[in-house]
């Protein structure tokens, strides 16, 4: 009994104590929670000012804290997002090495005077040289400029570019290249209708297997739609229509078409659509009874996919009568969409009295447009005289410039001409004869050294392909000037002085005991240009360079212009480009 009750107070206080554990632990979670929780218990807390000056100070100082790291988070989010951007914004063809270019060529300059120069460009009839030059710097692959132009004006100009030259390999290398680009519709656009106004509907069709088929524009997921079909792919083609509903497509007329070419529908109206080029070949290949008379106001493209699917009128069965038919034919071939050769048979169509025929330079004048061209193309083949004939060919081609088709009357202008002898031209029009056949000749020679005179010689080997090393062009330098110095009539001309200048820039060493023979000088560069320079704004120079060559060869343009032009070069270290301009300019025959 006296143990049983030992054992029962010995239990009791193990309670107690277990119980008193708890209660304290409840205690101290307490305070713990109010301590932190400031705010909620504020009505239960009494705290001195003092004390809330100290709580004051430790808010502040957690919260600095707290902010310090979010902006440290947000600086290290838009770093990644910067480099991402620039990275993603890095669009072209061309490593910037190819040319000794870079990266940041755009990265300090202005867009707005970007945009305004290439404003200005655009309304140049540009040479081949400028053409080549522009051609580089907007295909490079650079960072775009930050201030003052959108991704979308910026990579506009680079996919404006493309279209106006219409180089489909380059367009097709370009859109791969860049195949994550966001803004390739017009480009994109631009390159399927030309290959199917053409009837290469493969070529077409295939540059989509090397893109992203989620596109925003509804004509390409349609002409993506249409190439699925045509490779046999329906199950894929009805996943991808399928799809474009679902966010709100709706066209009647493809959907109809789309029925008719997976087999669900065996009907199908005959309307002809002339709201896109794909919409009229969906027309075309639905209907096995097709006929379209195009007019005047029919579209470029359409008129070549006609041609292309031999679906134009012949020129016999045009009635000479419709003014507004021959001059659409007219059109056509200056488009080449018609053949100049059916167009010349049409005019051999129109009936002019003896008379007209005996007075053609004046009888043209007071017939409408289209029966005067005819009246002086007869009048060319029956002229005899050389000196009448090639008269007759200019004020032709003059008919055809005022009426903005030019280019009905190229191929069969040269052949004319040929037929000419160049003994028999009058003065007055040896520069029209020599413009049409010199352009129509392609030229191709090397290049002739004459060491006897310096920017002719075989320094000039340095600046090719095969460079020479500077150690051997110092040689060769020395020998030339060595010989130069003994004729003493010899007069170191303007193109002397670039070539030394550009050997010079590169590092090549000119004995100093020559230098009395020359005196080799920067030219005088416009003061808004140097200032372009040396801010490395080599995008902008580049761009004012193409303005100022504009529509001359390099090759023809006076000795100062070119000094400039290669002085701005050797500035820029753009010696690969340079080089290119040297060996047009320099050699005595390339």
């Amino acid at each position: 009994m006296k143990i049983l009750k030992l054992l029962n107070n010995k239990n009791f206080t193990i309670l107690l104590i277990f119980f008193l554990t708890i209660y304290v632990q409840q205690l101290l979670a307490t305070d713990s929670v109010d301590i932190w929780n400031l705010e909620n218990n504020s009505k239960e807390i009494t705290t001195t000012p003092e004390d809330n000056i100290i709580i004051e100070k430790k808010e502040n100082k957690n919260l600095i804290y707290e902010m310090q790291l979010q902006k440290k988070n947000i600086r290290l989010i838009n770093e990644d997002n910067d480099f991402s951007s620039k990275k993603s914004n890095i669009i072209g063809i061309y490593d910037p090495a190819d040319n000794d270019l870079s990266i940041n060529m755009w990265s300090y300059s202005d867009g707005l005077r970007i945009l305004q120069l290439m404003e200005k460009i655009n309304k140049i009839d540009l040479s081949k040289d400028s053409i080549e030059i522009l051609d580089i710097v907007l295909l490079t692959n650079t960072f775009q400029p930050q201030n003052n132009i959108s991704t979308t004006q910026f990579l506009n100009l680079k996919s404006d570019w493309l279209i106006k030259q219409s180089d489909l390999n380059l367009i097709k290398k370009y859109l791969i290249k860049n195949k994550n680009l966001k803004y390739k519709g017009d480009l994109l656009k631009f390159y399927i209708d030309e290959y199917l106004s053409k009837g290469d509907i493969a070529s077409a069709c295939e540059i989509f297997e090397n893109l992203d088929s989620n596109f925003e524009d509804n004509y390409l997921s349609k002409f993506n739609i249409y190439c699925l079909i045509n490779d046999k792919k329906n199950d894929v083609a009805q996943l991808q229509l399928d799809l474009l509903i679902e966010s709100g497509f709706k066209n009647k007329f493809f959907e109809n078409t789309f029925s008719y070419l997976m087999g669900y529908e065996v009907k199908i109206d005959k309307t002809v659509s002339e709201e896109s080029l794909l919409d009229f070949h969906l027309s075309h290949l639905t209907n096995s009874n097709f006929i379209f008379n195009p007019t005047m106001t029919t579209s470029k493209l359409i008129w070549r996919y006609l041609s292309s699917f031999n679906l134009l009128a012949s020129v016999e069965s045009i009635d000479l009568q419709d003014k507004n038919k021959v001059f659409s034919i007219e059109k056509a071939t200056s488009e080449k969409n018609y053949t100049e050769k059916d167009l010349f048979e049409l005019y051999k169509r129109f009936m002019f009295n003896i008379n007209q025929l005996l007075s053609v330079e004046q009888s043209f004048k007071v017939l409408p447009n289209h029966e005067a061209r005819a009246l002086v193309y007869q009048g060319i083949l029956l002229e005899k005289n050389s000196e009448e004939k090639i008269k007759l060919i200019k004020i032709l081609k003059d008919l055809f410039i005022q009426e903005n088709i030019s280019n009905a009357f190229d191929t069969e202008l040269v052949k004319l001409l040929k037929l000419i002898d160049k003994v028999d031209v009058p003065s007055s029009h040896t520069s029209f004869y020599d413009f049409y056949i010199e352009s129509s000749e392609i030229k191709i020679s090397k290049i002739k050294f004459n060491n006897k005179i310096l920017h002719q010689s075989k320094l000039l080997n340095y600046f090719t392909e095969k460079k020479n090393s500077k150690k051997n062009t110092e040689k060769e330098l020395a020998d030339i000037l060595k010989k130069t110095k003994k004729n003493k009539k010899y007069f170191f001309s303007t193109k002397d002085i670039i070539l030394l200048e550009s050997l010079k820039s590169d590092g090549i060493k000119i004995p100093k005991n020559y230098d009395e023979m020359f005196e080799l000088n920067q030219a005088l560069v416009p003061v808004d240009l140097q200032i372009l320079i040396n801010n490395n704004e080599t995008g902008l120079v580049l761009l004012r360079l193409v303005q100022i060559i504009g529509e001359d060869m390099i090759k023809d343009m006076d000795t100062e212009t070119l000094y400039f032009i290669i002085d701005i070069l050797n500035q820029l270290n753009i010696d690969k480009l340079r080089n290119k301009v040297l060996i047009k300019v320099l050699p005595l025959k390339v």
